[in-house]
């Protein structure tokens, strides 16, 4: 299916996408701040933008492809995260919510069906963990 995501006009192929999805496992990083980010993933508490993206095409968003703590700020943290897609970017474009790009390291996506092309995400979130970061 043709759509439009963060200004970019992307071709999806959403049953491939499922299935990768269906099979996969959560984000398995053990650092304290990607365990950070999947508690608030597996909660569904992620910005509505990220949850409003990743619905309409299957993706559970626990099972981000990429996880990476940008820098602490306070009580909450700068995050940019990342999830593959089957499919392929018409044109690029960029919308300030996130946008489509190319990442070429597999990261949590080893063996994702070719063409694809990644969302990625720049969020402060809050710090919910018990223990300190």
């Amino acid at each position: 299916m043709r759509v439009e995501l963060f200004g970019s006009s992307v071709w999806v192929d959403r049953e491939t996408t499922e299935t990768w999805y269906a099979g996969a496992g959560p984000w398995d990083c053990t650092c304290g701040y990607c365990r950070n980010f999947l508690a608030l993933a597996e909660k569904r508490q992620l910005p509505k933008a990220v949850l409003d993206t990743l619905d309409p095409l299957g993706i559970p968003p626990e099972k981000a492809t990429y996880v990476c703590e940008l820098s602490p700020d306070g009580e909450e943290v700068h995050y940019q995260f990342s999830y593959r897609l089957a499919g392929c970017i018409i044109e690029d474009g960029e919308d300030g919510v996130g946008r489509c790009c190319h990442e070429t390291y597999p990261y949590g996506a080893p063996g994702f069906p070719e063409p694809h092309f990644d969302l990625e995400f720049c969020y402060t979130l809050p710090w919910v963990l018990e223990e300190s970061k």
